[in-house]
């Protein structure tokens, strides 16, 4: 597996998100278009960390689609499996960026052109030549894009890649949140490393004890490494009889917190490429939470992801600054 062509190949949304960015001389909010999507802010960091890696998804024939497809062969992700529709619009996002950096979302997406990826324009030569195949659950929304995701994951398990997975829980973009619940378990059926935010923990379980949430999800679902991510309270890992957890780096000059998960989920990734999965220790988990906190706490006072994913030196060296 180590020779494999690509270190991680992703599926899932990509799409612009419209973020704040001042106002006009009326008065009005200026919205700038971000490249976004979490899939392909996963694979940017990766990319920016030094390895190989590739996308599957759908954007539409329009100015945006062109723009996101610029934007990701810019940043070096393959896009070889990045396929345009004819008639369905880019899938657009607005988000409103709160005084404490947190955010909310609407969507413009009945249809929006990654929905519409099927089975077929998977193309599975790309996933046997992966090591990590990647995946959430905004492409598991929709009957057709659901197919298409299944059978990618399916093709990973025959493969024996390392699979990993994010929610990326999106409540607006459910026709019930019954679904996006059957959709998450199902990825949980799936994967060797998950990553889950404290919100969808909640979700899932109805606590706040994430430790509590983290051995329902290791009793049921069996995955060997799950992280949670608690926001301003850092991270936790778990892995065999292991409970590691790690603070996060609070900065005064936060902007947004677009594509921290991403950058977290991302520098989690590289630990494993670079690691495994088998063996990890107390020392591993922790160096693998701090560096990922980290890298999450530079992206927040930087307008976007996808383009501005820090390198592994700044990260060690604000690790470093901050006396860690």
């Amino acid at each position: 597996m180590e020779n494999r062509l690509f270190d991680v190949t992703a599926l899932g949304e990509l799409l612009i998100d419209f973020t704040e960015n001042g106002a006009s001389s009326q008065g009005n909010p200026l919205l700038e278009a971000n490249p976004g999507g979490a899939p392909c802010n996963v694979l940017a960091m990766l990319k920016k960390l030094g390895k190989k890696t590739a996308f599957i998804g759908k954007v539409g024939k329009d100015m945006f689609g062109e723009q996101l497809r610029k934007a990701v062969d810019e940043v070096g992700i393959d896009t070889r499996n990045l396929v345009t529709d004819e008639e369905v619009h880019t899938t657009l996002a607005f988000v409103h960026t709160y005084p404490d950096g947190d955010r909310d979302f609407s969507f413009y997406r009945n249809p929006g052109a990654d929905m519409m990826l099927t089975k077929d324009e998977v193309q599975e030569d790309l996933i046997r030549n992966s090591r990590i195949f990647h995946f959430g659950t905004l492409s598991s929304t929709h009957e057709g894009v659901r197919e298409a995701t299944r059978h990618a994951i399916e093709i990973a398990k025959d493969a024996g890649c390392i699979i990993t997975f994010d929610p990326n829980l999106r409540p607006p973009l459910w026709k019930s949140l019954d679904d996006a619940r059957a959709e998450i378990e199902y990825g949980m059926t799936k994967c060797d490393v998950l990553k889950i935010s404290d919100n969808e923990v909640e979700f899932l379980f109805g606590t706040t004890d994430y430790d509590k949430g983290a051995a329902l999800i290791r009793e049921k679902y069996n995955i060997p490494l799950v992280l949670i991510t608690m926001g301003k309270d850092g991270s936790r890992a778990y892995y065999k009889d292991l409970r590691v957890e790690a603070a996060p780096f609070l900065q005064s000059n936060t902007i947004e917190t677009t594509g921290a998960g991403d950058t977290f989920c991302a520098s989690s990734l590289n630990y494993v490429l670079e690691h495994g999965l088998d063996g990890l220790t107390e020392e591993n988990l922790s160096e693998l939470l701090t560096f990922a906190n980290a890298a999450a706490s530079l992206i927040t006072t930087r307008k976007g992801a996808l383009r501005v994913m820090p390198s592994r030196q700044e990260v060690l060296d604000f690790i470093a600054a901050s006396g860690r």
